[in-house]
């Protein structure tokens, strides 16, 4: 099948899916993106406990049973700092972080796919069933964008056509997290994160700044900028320069940071029914593997490729829990 083709075809049903939700939306009145609220007082970087968080946390009373995901919007919005233009971001704080005096908790910052906006719905549930189990432990989550707009696609890097989209990822969202956000300081409590187009960039910038990411996920992710399309993306955003494309795959930047990655950590899903998906899925966790990072990979039973992104969240995160301190080792 040619590239074209897997584009239009992924379009055409990840944009039935997007109207079938805008139903349910308003039938439901329930699921939508968050209306604009107040953010949380801010708060210096916490330090991080003496063992896992975990073994320490004890719930206080009166901790909610649900985490709040808040629309940041208008003078709460995260500054783009280099050009580009995203459309607001959403904060999602677990309940752990609802209580008086929280604790310092992991950060993860989140994209979407292509086409698509930043909505945290499928954040607030996945993060919300783990706390749950993890009594009310999870990441702080910055639902970002990385495109600008529903179809275009910036293929994760600065550019003339776009502006800085990795400067907003890398410098931006890093520096408002720091002086907004009761987040632990460390890059092995840092993880970035996405779906589809959002789980390329999350691999894109994980090999490109060991000393910012610790972590990885990526549910449906590509294995490098444009794999459906890549002549597009060249012309559009490289104008035209094969050797700035090459150079900004990620097996091309984690092959300039190689021996950097000891103690981290990158963890993949797709659907078995997802074969493109699969495949680049598996190129990725190549890329991470051959750099040093602790790679896991999940397939996710009987979904495609939008299915995919329900239960991959439970399983990437259920696996990266551990590693952050939020959960006991698996077994």
């Amino acid at each position: 099948m040619s590239s074209s083709m897997t584009r239009t075809g992924r379009r055409a049903r990840a944009l039935i899916l997007l109207l079938l939700a805008g139903v349910l939306t308003v039938a439901l009145g329930a699921f939508g993106r968050p209306a604009p609220a107040a953010r949380p007082e801010p708060s210096a970087l916490g330090t991080a406990p003496a063992g896992a968080l975990f073994e320490s946390w004890k719930p206080p009373a009166g901790m909610p049973a649900h985490g709040t995901v808040t629309l940041l919007t208008g003078a709460e919005r995260i500054p783009s700092s280099a050009g580009f233009a995203p459309r607001d971001a959403s904060l999602y704080l677990p309940p752990a972080a609802l209580v008086p005096d929280p604790p310092a908790l992991p950060l993860v910052v989140f994209m979407m796919g292509q086409p698509g906006d930043p909505d945290p719905s499928s954040i607030q549930t996945a993060m919300d069933q783990l706390a749950a189990e993890n009594r009310g432990l999870a990441p702080i989550v910055i639902v970002a964008d990385q495109l600008g707009s529903e179809d275009e696609n910036p293929a994760c890097v600065d550019s003339a056509a776009y502006g800085g989209v990795e400067t907003y990822f890398t410098k931006d969202i890093p520096a408002w997290a720091r002086s907004h956000l009761r987040v632990l300081p460390s890059p092995s409590e840092w993880t970035i994160a996405g779906f589809s187009n959002g789980g390329g960039c999350a691999l894109e910038w994980g090999v490109s700044d060991p000393g910012l990411w610790g972590n990885i996920v990526s549910i449906a992710g590509e294995s490098y900028q444009g794999t459906e399309f890549p002549d597009e993306v060249l012309q559009q955003v490289f104008d035209g320069d094969d050797n700035a494309y090459e150079a900004a795959k990620p097996a091309a930047r984690a092959a300039l940071n190689a021996g950097r990655f000891d103690g981290h950590v990158a963890v993949f899903a797709a659907g078995d029914q997802d074969p493109f998906f699969t495949e680049q899925v598996a190129l990725a966790a190549q890329i991470t593997t051959s750099a040093g990072f602790q790679t896991q990979v999940f397939s996710v039973p009987g979904e495609d490729h939008v299915g995919s992104l329900p239960e991959g969240l439970l399983m990437t995160f259920g696996a990266l829990f551990p590693h952050l301190g939020l959960a006991p080792p698996a077994g």
